[in-house]
């Protein structure tokens, strides 16, 4: 197993009241995690994300790159919510999200990983360091922000929050 990114898209309404009764937004995204386990939705229309274990890597790519909005931790912790798994979950807020989508969409994953080695993510002890130490490629981190950017878009496009959280 190991830790996971996990992405939540709230609709407006939906997003309020889950900041406000964090039980409520657990229900919730238990929810939609079934309605599309297996589901194979286009990034575009799906409510649920997961970077699997890549979190750490984009997070890292993201700071490197100057990334205006944490979009692997979100910006705000929910008040008064339990951990999901290691820890609370955050959020973003709608007008987060659209920053969040055009940043994403205009930055070419190329140039997240421009002048970036796994040896460097290894040395900075990026989770999974094991599969950096191989020597393995980066295209799983450029395979999940590829499919980051359709999903924020859509996002954005809608006028969800996105709630954030490992597991």
């Amino acid at each position: 197993m190991g830790m996971i990114g996990e992405y939540a898209r709230l609709t407006a309404a939906e997003f309020e009241r889950a900041v406000g009764d964090p039980d409520w937004a657990y229900e919730r995204v238990q929810e939609l995690s079934e309605r599309e386990w297996d589901a194979g939705l286009p990034w575009d229309q799906a409510r649920r994300y997961d970077t699997d274990k890549m979190w750490h890597a984009l997070d890292f790519l993201l700071r490197r790159a100057g990334f205006p909005v944490d979009v692997v931790f979100g910006e705000e912790e929910i008040p008064g919510a339990d951990d999901w798994s290691y820890g609370p979950p955050r959020c973003l807020t709608p007008d987060q999200v659209r920053t969040a989508a055009e940043a994403l969409a205009a930055t070419p994953p190329a140039r997240l990983t421009e002048d970036v080695t796994p040896a460097d993510l290894a040395a900075a002890e990026i989770y999974p360091t094991i599969v950096w130490e191989r020597g393995e490629p980066l295209d799983a981190v450029t395979a999940h922000y590829e499919a980051l950017v359709p999903y924020f878009r859509a996002a954005a496009r809608d006028g969800d929050g996105v709630l954030l959280w490992i597991s």
